[in-house]
């Protein structure tokens, strides 16, 4: 196998490119073939310890001389099971084809000879040029050539790589732009490209595009991936770079595991005891059979004549050794794995019935996409979940405002007491004939303001409708999409646009706005754009009044050190106003503005342009001017915006965290507004002792962070004499296990990547899961995916408890593969991260019954099936044990050959898997249901019915070899002394266990016990609402907007690059108007 150092290829030349037998753009997620299928499925099954023993039993059988069992006894029963659990896999396996031939399958316009035509996914080699159109998936990962919009722009969502709805927008080089849709030119287009190999850093790409003998850069900017959808953009042409399993999409789909439950390692360590057992019990047995033949044997010759290959006791020892191996063969049950197989199936449909976790809004059932993982979900310890698009809907809402020390937002009644809101109390904005229909609004009193003419009210949105990099488009008169680069971008500009300051369309010199009416036309001096740094953002315009305003939105800690002394008293007002919206987990920004003066705005200017011009320290010098101009700025007021939690994800966390379930979030999102969500979503609380920041930048600094957590949630935890240090000391060999520690109060962590990268090295990993398993809720922040799933490993690693890792993207999808169980949400974001995962459903909040119901119960199902199965195998072969000592050890059978092969396929199967289908653990059910009766009765039933069958006076006489008990059984039952055994036997087995399960309660209760009693005595009284209480949180982690926000299109839009020379066409319907 070749390894690919670096990608070489060349438009448009199929010859030159299948000299590098690049892949085509086939994705292949099936494991078998119509060919491999038979080999390899047996292959697999015959690797359990129990299929393999039987086949190596069935072998044996064959052996006249040690065999006193027919073949078919154990034949019958493993081509039972195998045939079960091989059309099991093939039908998994059959979706999975189906999956792959409709992605393969899928259209896509491809550039042969100079025209267009349509073929196939599956068809696109590297090196060909595709045409992509409006709302249609990327075919594979693209050069961008051209594009229908201004200088070759295309506007993409990557909902399906990072779970963002955000709009992101890509540029093709000038070069190859200016081909746009002429198809002669791309025809004739022959540039060659040298790029990196294929890997799977989903923000990071570098090549040299070779053409007319000019090399020009490419980066990531110029590259559209697998997996993207084409937004708001008419057409694009792409040259193919990487296709099928190379695709950064498919690159981080990770390594398919095969994952196997605790269950599944206990049954083979079971079954490996049970060996042991049977060996133990044969020798003892051939042991018995030897004395036997020595002492009484011996002299019974005559009668019992021995074989001709018998020449000793000894001998015959070893021979009937074998043969109670045979006889014995159900200690180790052929069918327990075709009944677990049963069970599971039975609970995966259960969870894919379940009403309670369908979603309505998209018509979306639960799935389980596996079903070996069931009872699993009823020991997991530890959830890893992703946050956008997982926790919260990634759909932002202007909440509420606080303008010049007035609060809006919230709706009272006459009493002047909050009410909650109803689709009916929504603010009516058909005034405005340009409102967002979709926009939601609940506190009349602000539009009233606006209505009334309000000085700081109007100024307010203004600078809200000013202050920010959102694009407009308008293809339908009056029908505004704002392509925005983050989601509060765009509601904060939404907000303006339905309370009359409507952002109608920029130029690079110039916005657009229309004014409670009224169209206005702002000279778009400068834009101070946002960094991670400077935190805020600003742009000074020129107003149609001839006068220069500066807006400035952004945080409040920032904003607040900004402000003009004459703001101070404001500013406490305002301050309170920001302590009630963190309270309730809103995202807040602070928005001011400042006049500057003519002479000195130009002054300024002069200076500013030779900053931007500057070669050395350009950021530097830029940010220091910056501050010149954003000083002494007057208050306007904060915006709160809900970063929208899915439905019952805080009641969710609250009731994992009551069945001791830990929660990380691990997310590529900044800090501060991962913090804010952890609060809104009660992972963190305002009574936590304190929560800890690991964001050291080396080694040393990060062990010191670590520890010092450590000291002050466990501070024995340093100590050499503690029981885990003196362990590690001993420098143990992989793998060992860290016990678990518990804190001294309740504590939070927070540890970004650059951290994590260096926490994650193999002398700081156990300082970290030492800490972090101590805290009640975890961060990591600004997370890769591989990094996801290096934590998930770690815990695995050292951690003997079971994992889950829930989220939406393909960022998730390796995290997912890494955990125990991986759980896909099929959302608005694709379908990447369900695609790969075990389990999928719409909303955060049905984790919750997926695992303390559904898992639970699988647990407690597979539990009690084991110890049954266990005990009716066990009393059916022992009595073989017994009867050795009656018949001169002899490896005679108590039983009939087809009593043996039925007892456990028919006799005995349906209680058993009755009762671990149906068995649920919710209510103490103190009679037997329908199905009780219907699996006990009718087993009963069957037995008898298929035992007079069995020995009936027509098969007997039909086949005298095969049936050869004829009427045993009318006879037997015909005797007044055998009904009475049977009744008594039935009787007496039954009063232990009966007595058992009733004073086990009353004298030995154990905690589900507590529960029932706990349930039954609220049941008696009468429910109390719960009483609310109003919380404060910290100022720190106010304004994660202007935190979260990413660098913005400023430069982009003072370039002139967001529009073409005929854009001036759609400027007179302004002028027209």
């Amino acid at each position: 196998m070749n390894i690919e150092h670096e990608r070489y290829l060349q438009a448009n030349n199929k010859e030159f490119n299948s000299i590098f037998v690049y892949p085509n753009n086939t994705i292949k997620t099936s494991k078998y073939s119509v060919f491999n299928f038979l080999p390899l499925n047996l292959f697999e099954q015959f690797q359990r310890l129990a299929n393999a023993y039987f086949l190596i039993l069935l072998f044996l059988q064959l052996i006249p001389q040690i065999s006193s069992l027919t073949w078919y006894t154990t034949m019958t029963p493993l081509m039972v099971v195998l045939s079960i659990t091989a059309v099991k896999d093939a039908i998994d396996d059959l979706k999975r084809h189906q999956s792959d031939d409709r992605v393969n399958n899928l259209p896509v316009l491809l550039l042969v000879n100079g025209k267009m035509k349509e073929d196939k996914w599956m068809n696109v080699q590297v090196g060909d040029i595709i045409k992509l159109e409006n709302n249609q998936p990327v075919t594979a990962d693209i050069l961008l050539l051209s594009s229908s919009e201004p200088y070759s722009l295309t506007y993409i969502e990557t909902a399906d790589l990072d779970g963002e709805t955000n709009l992101k927008v890509k540029q093709a080089i000038s070069v190859t732009s200016d081909m746009e849709d002429h198809l002669e030119l791309l025809s004739a287009f022959n540039g060659e490209v040298r790029c990196e190999a294929p890997n799977n850093k989903l923000d990071r790409f570098s090549g040299i595009l070779t053409y007319k003998g000019k090399n020009y850069f490419l980066d990531h900017d110029k590259l559209l991936l697998r997996g993207c959808i084409i937004r708001n953009t008419d057409w694009c042409y792409g040259l193919v770079i990487y296709t099928g399993p190379d695709t950064k999409l498919m690159q981080n789909s990770g390594k398919s595991t095969f994952k196997r439950t605790q269950i599944d390692h206990l049954m083979n360590v079971l079954v490996l005891w049970i060996f042991l057992g049977l060996g133990i019990i044969c020798f003892v047995l051939a042991v018995g059979h030897g004395i036997w033949q020595n002492k009484k044997g011996y002299h019974f010759q005559i009668f019992l004549p021995w074989e001709k290959y018998v020449s000793s006791s000894a001998v015959s020892a070893i021979l009937i050794f074998w043969s109670y191996f045979i006889i014995l063969n159900t200690m180790v049950p052929i069918s327990l794995y075709v009944s677990v197989e049963i069970i599971r199936l039975g609970n995966s449909l259960y969870i894919n019935w379940d009403r309670k976790m369908f979603y309505a809004p998209r018509n979306t059932p639960a799935q389980a996409r596996t079903t070996t993982l069931n009872e699993e979900l009823g020991q997991v310890k530890y959830v890893f979940s992703d946050k956008t698009g997982t926790l919260t809907q990634n759909i932002m809402i202007f909440n509420k405002c606080s303008i010049n020390g007035k609060l809006y937002g919230d709706t009272y009644d006459k009493d002047g007491q909050r009410v909650t809101v109803s689709e009916k109390e929504k603010v009516d904005f058909s005034y405005n004939k340009l409102a967002d229909p979709k926009f939601s609004f609940y506190d009349k009193t602000l539009v009233e303001a606006v209505k009334k003419g309000d000085h700081w009210v109007h100024l307010f949105f203004r600078s809200l409708s000013l202050c920010h990099t959102v694009m407009s488009e308008e293809k339908v008169e009056g029908m505004l999409v704002y392509q925005a680069q983050s989601p509060d971008e765009g509601a904060l500009v939404t907000a303006a646009r339905n309370f009359g300051f409507v952002f109608r369309s920029r130029t690079s010199e110039t916005v657009i706005l229309v004014e409670m009416g009224k169209t206005r036309v702002y000279q778009l001096l400068t834009i101070l754009d946002f960094n991670n740094v400077r935190k805020r953002m600003s742009v000074i315009v020129r107003t149609p009044e001839d006068r220069i305003m500066l807006f400035c939105k952004g945080a409040d800690t920032i904003i607040c050190e900004l402000l003009h002394p004459s703001c101070s008293s404001l500013c406490d007002v305002t301050m309170e106003h920001l302590d009630d919206y963190a309270s309730e987990g809103l995202r807040t920004l602070m928005v001011a503005y400042r006049e500057l003066d003519e002479a000195f705005f130009q002054d300024w200017s002069k200076r500013h342009n030779e900053a931007c011009l500057s070669l050395e320290n350009r950021e530097s010098r830029l940010s220091s001017i910056y501050e010149e101009v954003e000083k002494d700025l007057m208050l306007l007021g904060v915006t709160a915006i809900e970063d929208k939690l899915q439905d019952g994800v805080p009641e969710t966390i609250i009731i994992l965290n009551k069945a001791k379930i830990r929660l990380w979030v691990l997310t590529g999102d900044k800090q501060e507004t991962a913090v804010n969500i952890a609060y809104s979503c009660n992972l963190f609380e305002d009574e936590m002792d304190e929560v800890f920041i690991v964001e050291g930048r080396d080694d040393e600094t990060i062990r010191k962070e670590l520890r010092t957590a450590r000291n002050k949630m466990k501070p024995e935890s340093l100590l050499d004499s503690d029981p885990i240090n003196i362990y590690l000391t001993t420098k143990p060999k992989l793998p060992f296990e860290i016990p678990e520690e518990v804190a001294n109060g309740n504590y939070g962590l927070i540890i970004n990547g650059y951290s994590l990268a260096y926490a994650l090295e193999g002398n700081l990993e156990l300082e970290l899961l030492r800490t972090a398993c101590m805290c009640k809720g975890v961060i990591c922040c600004r997370m890769t995916p591989l990094q996801k799933a290096q934590v998930v490993e770690l815990m695995k690693r050292y951690k003997k408890v079971v994992t889950l890792a829930i989220g939406d993207g393909a960022n998730d999808v390796s995290m997912i593969k890494a955990a125990h169980i991986g759980v896909g949400i099929s959302g608005q974001e694709g379908v990447q991260a369900m695609l790969n995962s075990d389990f999928a459903f719409s909303q955060f909040q049905y984790l919750q019954r997926l695992l303390l119901v559904h898992g639970r119960w699988s647990y407690n199902r597979m539990c009690k099936f084991l110890s049954y199965f266990f005990y009716k195998n066990f009393t059916f072969t022992l009595v073989h044990f017994w009867y050795a000592f009656f018949n001169g050890f002899s490896a005679q059978t108590v039983y009939e050959t087809w009593f043996i092969t039925c007892y456990n396929l028919v006799y005995t199967s349906l209680p058993v898997l009755g009762m671990s289908l149906f068995d649920q653990i919710v209510l103490k059910t103190t009679y037997w249901t329908m199905i009780s009766h219907v699996i006990i009765w009718g087993s009963l039933g069957f037995y008898f019915c298929m035992s007079f069958l069995l020995y009936s006076d027509g098969l007997c006489l039909a086949f005298p070899d095969v049936f050869q008990f004829l009427g045993v059984v009318r006879n037997a039952l015909n005797q007044p002394q055998m009904l009475l055994s049977i009744i008594l036997s039935v009787v007496l087995c039954m009063l232990p266990v009966i007595g058992y399960q009733f004073l086990k309660p009353l004298f030995w209760p154990i905690s589900v016990d507590k529960v029932f009693d706990r349930i039954q005595e609220c049941r008696r009284l009468p429910r109390q609402s719960p009483v609310r209480t109003k919380l404060k949180h910290s100022s720190t982690r106010r304004s994660a907007y202007a935190f979260s926000h990413k660098h913005g299109f400023g430069a982009l839009i003072t370039s002139g690059q967001t529009m073409k020379s005929r854009m001036s066409k759609k400027n007179t319907l302004f002028s027209k108007r």
